[in-house]
């Protein structure tokens, strides 16, 4: 992928947040009082509509980037408004809030259809840092028919978050880290289990076959580390390192939890590029 491929998608990935937001919250609520939700809605959108103004949530003393094809600083998001108008096209499906941080999952038109993930942490009422991950969105559903964005969107549960938090971290770490299958079934209500994996068909029996197809073909992701875990009610993201084909690769995993067992998955995975290609020396994970 060439420097201008990545400047562009680097873009959307913000783009996606801003207008993942949008599509969640009314857009005129960007003003004075806004939340810290409609404040990411305002900046991502402001990459579509161009007005600067939005930019003023970023606090312009200290804003660390780690989307690692755009330039440290506030100086380095701004350079993002020099894209072609009209070229981004963003919906953002899903955006939560958990402490200082907000994140978004957002279906975009930028060179291309891509699904992404923006985080962004607020400090002290503006918005300090942030991450994304990016993927090209497949050309046709997957196995079960669903596609990487559809399913549920509506948040419950806000008592059960740290709960929930708990155990998608823990699922991850015995599943997708540590490979302790023994203990998969355990996670799920028998068969019930909906897939938004390009590649991957519903249900527990869908997953493990995948699993032990891929492991078959040589072609399995390992995931080496989690970085972090964020979750409102019953949405949890779960922010991983790993490797994919010999190459590192940042893993952004959203899980909704109904009755203590995972219910529905979503993913975006990305290839994290040579250190050379970097614009600014955050890394890509960071918390």
């Amino acid at each position: 992928m060439n420097q201008s491929c990545r400047h562009f998608f680097s873009v959307a990935a913000i783009a996606l947040s801003v207008l993942a937001s949008m599509a969640m919250v009314p857009s005129h609520a960007a003003g004075e009082g806004a939340s810290h939700k409609q404040q990411v809605v305002a900046l991502l959108k402001s990459l579509e509509t161009g007005d600067s103004e939005a930019a003023s949530a970023i606090n312009p003393q200290k804003y660390i980037q780690h989307h690692l094809t755009i330039a440290d600083g506030p100086a380095g998001f701004k350079t993002l408004y020099a894209l072609p108008k009209g070229s981004v096209k963003v919906n953002t499906v899903r955006v939560f809030e958990d402490g200082d941080y907000v994140f978004a999952h957002t279906d975009y038109l930028l060179y291309g259809p891509k699904i992404g993930f923006d985080i962004l942490r607020f400090e002290q009422g503006k918005i300090v840092e942030h991450w994304d991950n990016l993927q090209e969105t497949p050309a046709k559903p997957n196995p079960s028919g669903r596609s990487m964005i559809d399913g549920k969107t509506a948040v419950s549960d806000l008592d059960k978050t740290a709960s929930n938090k708990a155990l998608v971290r823990s699922f991850v770490d015995d599943i997708l880290v540590n490979h302790r299958m023994d203990k998969l079934a355990g996670y799920y209500d028998g068969d019930n289990y909906i897939q938004h994996n390009p590649q991957i068909a519903d249900g527990l029996s869908g997953l493990s076959a995948a699993l032990q197809a891929r492991a078959k073909a040589g072609l399995s992701i390992k995931y080496t580390r989690i970085h972090k875990v964020l979750g409102e009610g019953n949405f949890v993201l779960v922010v991983s390192e790993g490797i994919a084909s010999d190459k590192p690769v940042s893993l952004y995993d959203l899980f909704r939890v109904q009755d203590g067992k995972i219910a529905e998955h979503w993913d975006v995975h990305q290839s994290i590029p040579p250190q050379s290609e970097w614009k600014n020396q955050n890394g890509k994970f960071g918390f």
